[in-house]
C-alpha cells in the first residue's frame, strides 16, 4: 500500500490513476443509488444486503467453470444466486412462520457462509479472497484494463460500471411508469394490466447485476452502503420520485469523490471513507431536512402541543363563566400549567385577537367565541368543512 500510495501522488496534480478510481466510484454510485431508491420504497432495503453477500457462491462457482475471473459466466450465475435470495426470501415469509427481516437473516448468512466455505477451500490461491469480498479493491480497479483490439481503452471496471448503468438507466425510462405504479399501489398496477410480480424480479434483476457489478471493485459493505444511504437521504428531502432519484444519485457521487479524498488524506480504506461520507450526509439529512428531519419534527410536534394546549384553554374559558375560574392565576392553580406554558399559551390566544384581558380575568372576543364555539362542532362531528374556514386565521387546523 505504501508504494502505491507512492503511485498515485508522485504528483502536484491529480494523476490518470486517482481520476479513473474516482470515475469507477462515481458510476458505481450512480448505478447502486437508482435501484436503491425503489428498494428503500417498497421497504426492501435489507434485501440489498441479502443479495450483496448471498451472489458469492455463484461467483465462486463460476470461477470453478471457467477458471476465468473475468469472464460473463460469473455475472450471470452471480445474478442467478441473487435472484434465488429474493425467492427464498419471500417462500420463507409466505410461510407465515416467520416476518421478512427474520426470513433475510436467514437466507443470506447461509448463502454467504457457503461461498466463504468454498473460497476457503479451493480458491486459497488466487486474489478472490474474503477480504476482496467485504472491502473491495477500488484502489486497484485502474490496474485491471480494458483492451479493445490491442488498444487500452481504460479501467475495465468502469467499462463495466458504464454499462449496467446504462442499461438501468434505459430500464428506468422506459418502464418508469410501470415501476412508480406498481411501487406506490400494487393493486392499481394489476388493474392498469401491469404484472406486479414481473416487475418486482426484473428489480430484483437489476439489483442483482448491479451488485455484482460492483461487487469485485468495492466490496459487499459499500454495496450496501451506496443502494440504501443515498436513497434514504432523498427519501427524507422530498415526496417526488424524479426527484428521488436525482437526489439519490448526486447523493451518491458526491460521497464516492468526497469519500475517495478522505482516503486519500487519511492515509485509509477508500470503501470504509465513503461509507463514512455516506453516513454523514445521511445524518446531516435526518437532522436539518426541511419537512421530515428530526429537529423540524420536534418543533411541529412542540407546535402542536402549544395549539391543543391553546384549544384547552379556550374551551375551559367557554365552559366556565365565574371570575374565579376565567382568572389569570387560574391557568398554574386549576390547570396546573407550568409558569412559561401559561405565558405561552395566553400569548398566544392575545397573538390570534382570541382573548382579552382585564383585571386578570381573562374573556373570548367575538372571533375566541366563533372559533371555540366551531371548533368544538368539528371535535363532536369531525367534519373538515366546518373548520376549513378558519385554518387562515388560525394555524391549529391548516393541515
Amino acid at each position: 500500500m505504501p508504494r502505491l500510495k507512492t503511485f498515485l501522488t508522485n504528483k502536484p496534480n491529480m494523476s490518470s490513476p486517482q481520476i479513473e478510481i474516482q470515475l469507477i466510484a462515481a458510476l458505481v454510485a450512480a448505478a447502486c443509488a437508482i435501484p436503491g431508491v425503489f428498494l428503500v420504497l417498497r421497504k426492501m432495503a435489507l434485501i440489498s444486503d441479502a443479495i450483496s453477500h448471498s451472489i458469492l457462491p455463484g461467483i465462486v462457482l463460476g470461477f470453478f467453470i471457467t477458471q476465468d475471473l473475468n469472464s460473463p459466466l460469473l455475472i450471470i450465475l452471480a445474478a442467478g444466486t441473487g435472484i434465488i435470495t429474493v425467492v427464498l426470501v419471500e417462500r420463507i415469509q409466505k410461510t407465515g412462520l416467520v416476518k421478512e427481516d427474520t426470513a433475510i437473516g436467514l437466507v443470506f448468512p447461509a448463502l454467504f457462509s457457503i461461498g466463504v466455505l468454498l473460497i476457503a477451500k479451493n480458491a486459497n490461491d488466487i486474489h478472490l479472497d474474503v477480504d476482496a469480498v467485504l472491502l473491495g479493491e477500488l484502489a486497484f480497479a485502474p490496474f485491471d484494463r480494458f483492451l479493445l483490439l490491442g488498444i487500452d481503452a481504460g479501467p475495465k471496471a468502469a467499462w463495466i460500471m458504464g454499462v449496467i448503468l446504462l442499461i438501468t438507466l434505459s430500464l428506468l425510462y422506459l418502464f418508469f411508469k410501470e415501476l412508480k405504479v406498481s411501487t406506490f399501489d400494487v393493486g392499481l398496477s394489476s388493474a392498469l394490466g401491469f404484472s406486479p410480480a414481473i416487475l418486482h424480479y426484473g428489480l430484483m434483476s437489476v439489483s442483482s447485476i448491479t451488485v455484482v457489478g460492483a461487487f469485485d471493485v468495492v466490496g459487499a459493505i459499500l454495496v450496501v452502503a451506496l443502494m440504501i444511504a443515498p436513497a434514504a437521504a432523498a427519501y427524507l428531502l422530498t415526496a417526488d420520485l424524479k426527484k428521488m432519484l436525482w437526489l439519490s444519485v448526486c447523493f451518491g457521487v458526491f460521497a464516492a469523490i468526497s469519500g475517495y479524498w478522505l482516503a486519500h488524506w487519511l492515509d485509509a480504506s477508500i470503501a470504509g471513507s465513503i461509507t463514512t461520507v455516506l453516513g454523514l450526509v445521511f445524518l446531516l439529512v435526518y437532522f436539518f431536512a426541511p419537512k421530515k428531519g428530526l429537529l423540524s419534527v420536534m418543533y411541529r410536534q412542540k407546535q402542536q402541543r402549544t395549539e391543543v394546549s391553546l384549544l384547552t384553554f379556550l374551551l375551559h374559558l367557554n365552559n366556565h363563566q365565574e371570575t374565579e375560574e376565567r382568572h389569570i392565576n387560574h391557568l398554574r392553580e386549576h390547570i396546573n400549567w407550568q409558569q412559561v406554558k401559561a405565558n405561552t399559551v395566553v400569548g398566544l390566544a392575545l397573538d390570534n385577537n382570541l382573548i382579552t384581558i382585564t383585571n386578570e380575568v381573562i374573556s373570548l372576543t367575538t372571533k375566541g367565541l366563533s372559533f371555540t364555539q366551531t371548533a368544538l362542532e368539528y371535535i363532536i362531528t369531525n367534519k373538515d368543512d366546518k373548520i376549513e374556514h378558519l385554518k387562515d386565521d388560525f394555524f391549529l387546523f391548516r393541515g
